[in-house]
């Protein structure tokens, strides 16, 4: 199914401009809407109105992503991909290339925490409530 302009627009606003993943900044119209659960992992159909629908395309479900993230991702469900995340700088650190920048301080691989944006900015606005 395909995902309609009005759910693009409302996932877009969801997200405030920023992937749910890494938080860096979308545009509009080249943002991609990614499946939470994968769309071939859920098999739930049920009938709204005169439609038949499946639960992978909910709102609840999708989530705004810039390009690089959603193809990282790929079928991944969510602790999949947390877990990917966690250890891409292990992966990383076997190319040799990217030995000889850390050693030359061009870059510095830090582990990432296994907390995605989207996460960061719900807990955030739990914060905010709370004050």
């Amino acid at each position: 199914m395909a995902i309609s302009k009005k759910i693009r627009q409302k996932i877009f606003e969801k997200s405030n401009g920023k992937c749910g993943y890494c938080g860096s900044e979308i545009n509009i119209n080249k943002f991609q809407v990614d499946h939470i659960e994968p769309a071939s992992s859920i098999k739930h159909i049920y009938k709204e109105g005169d439609a038949y629908l499946s639960r992978k395309d909910e709102e609840s479900n999708l989530m705004a992503t810039c390009v690089r993230c959603n193809h990282y991702k790929r079928a991944e469900n969510l602790e999949r991909f947390r877990h990917q995340m966690k250890t891409l700088h292990e992966r990383l650190l076997k190319i040799y290339i990217v030995k000889v920048a850390c050693n030359f301080g061009i870059i510095k691989l830090t582990p990432f925490d296994g907390i995605f944006s989207f996460e960061k900015e719900k807990n955030s606005n739990i914060n905010k409530v709370q004050s």
